[in-house]
């Protein structure tokens, strides 16, 4: 069990990591910010961070210049981003980050990073002289590392529902209780209408991947048939 900080200024990726971390055994602090980052660094003196790169008020390289900077870069940090170019990935990496993981992030990198983390004591770094950089305008492809790419097992996913089993939803439930049941048969409708692609549902859905993922746990749909794949 190790002590993880994770900083991201999103709260839906924060609680996303926080519950597949918190399933592996380890305990999670979260910061949405530098500020808050900085705090939990030096109450907790953390195992491992996971790091954001881009936040409003202090992006993510520049608190790991600060860490490096103070002799504070004591501990493995994952950088990562969904919108980071090549250049930024090199930098991270030049001034002390272990690892750097696209968002949204693939469910196995991100163990086997925090594993390879973890399990390795981190060297010291010199201080990075200044430098003027241009950065490069063209996306980090994110095309081969979707963890929600995998498909359900199509055997296995709930049949699509007709159009009038919407119609035996209860008016008299309470409005929490009826809403789950409708996003329910929604998502198992669609499930089995794209195959159990996680990424195809997401595009017909609106649904950013990483919370479409998180939001089927919720439900109920899936969810341990999911984690049992281990893919």
């Amino acid at each position: 069990m190790a002590n993880i900080l994770v900083v991201d200024d999103e709260m839906g990726i924060r609680e996303l990591l926080s519950e597949i971390l918190g399933d592996e055994g380890h305990v999670v602090q979260l910061a949405e910010n530098a500020q808050q980052a900085r705090a939990a660094r030096q109450e907790a003196k953390p195992d491992l961070v996971l790091l954001d790169i881009w936040m409003p008020d202090t992006d993510g390289v520049t608190l790991l210049k600060e860490w490096q900077r103070d002799g504070l870069l004591n501990m493995p940090v994952i950088m990562m981003s969904g919108h980071a170019t090549i250049d930024t990935a090199v930098e991270a990496t030049r001034i002390g980050a272990l690892n750097f993981l696209e968002k949204p992030i693939a469910l196995q990198k991100l163990l086997k990073a925090v594993q390879q983390g973890l399990t390795r004591t981190p060297e010291p770094v010199r201080p990075a002289a200044p430098a003027m950089r241009v950065m490069n305008t063209e996306p980090v492809s994110t095309t081969t590392n979707n963890f929600e790419n995998r498909s359900f097992n199509t055997a296995t996913v709930a049949p699509a529902a007709p159009v009038n089993q919407f119609a035996s939803l209860s008016f008299d439930l309470p409005l929490r209780e009826a809403r789950d049941a409708f996003e329910r048969i929604y998502f198992e409708y669609h499930l089995h209408r794209e195959s159990g692609s996680m990424t195809r549902v997401a595009e017909k859905t609106g649904l950013e991947r990483t919370h479409l993922y998180r939001k089927l746990k919720q439900l109920g749909v899936e969810s341990v048939k999911f984690a049992k794949r281990g893919e």
